[in-house]
């Protein structure tokens, strides 16, 4: 793959995560490409959909293998805008993804580069290629963006709770 492409894709995986964003999911977009086609997509659900295990990673994953009618998805490409987590990368190597193209670095859940280089341990029957850092200024900023926004939230709905408080005490 080329810059172009990886930068293309990666701004596919954006939008979804912007999507994740809309619905107040952390906002983390996933694409599995093959052959140049979208093959499988998802993003960030675990709050909506009540499962632990919903990840854009996952959700990307399981959306490419129904339309191969195929778990195996070798020699496709997954773009995420952030470093997949242990369960995700666990994920990736079984479904036999030949390339993991992600953009921020995750400092306390990765596990490509960040925390356990999952991929580069020995006892693995599959070692995905990993490329980092592709559009990651971006790819933090939606995230960096969503959690600012969250806090704000919160900080507000403290403070209405005070001031009501305040207004029924005194009447």
């Amino acid at each position: 793959m080329n810059e172009n492409q990886d930068l293309h894709w990666m701004t596919r995986a954006l939008a979804l995560a912007e999507q994740a964003a809309a619905l107040n999911e952390v906002p983390v977009g996933a694409i599995v490409v093959l052959d140049g086609q979208i093959i499988g997509e998802g993003w960030n659900q675990p709050i909506s959909g009540h499962d632990p295990t919903a990840h854009a990673e996952m959700m990307a994953l399981r959306d490419a293998a129904a339309n191969m009618g195929n778990y195996r998805l070798a020699d496709a490409t997954l773009y995420v805008t952030i470093e997949p987590c242990t369960m995700c990368a666990g994920a990736i190597v079984h479904a036999r993804i030949k390339r993991l193209v992600f953009g921020a670095v995750e400092p306390k859940a990765g596990a490509v580069v960040s925390n356990s280089q999952l991929f580069e341990q020995p006892w693995l029957n599959h070692w995905p290629v990993a490329t980092g850092g592709v559009m990651a200024e971006q790819c933090s900023e939606v995230i960096s963006q969503f959690f600012r926004r969250r806090r704000a939230e919160k900080k507000a709905q403290k403070l209405a709770a005070k001031v009501s408080g305040e207004r029924g005490g005194a009447a």
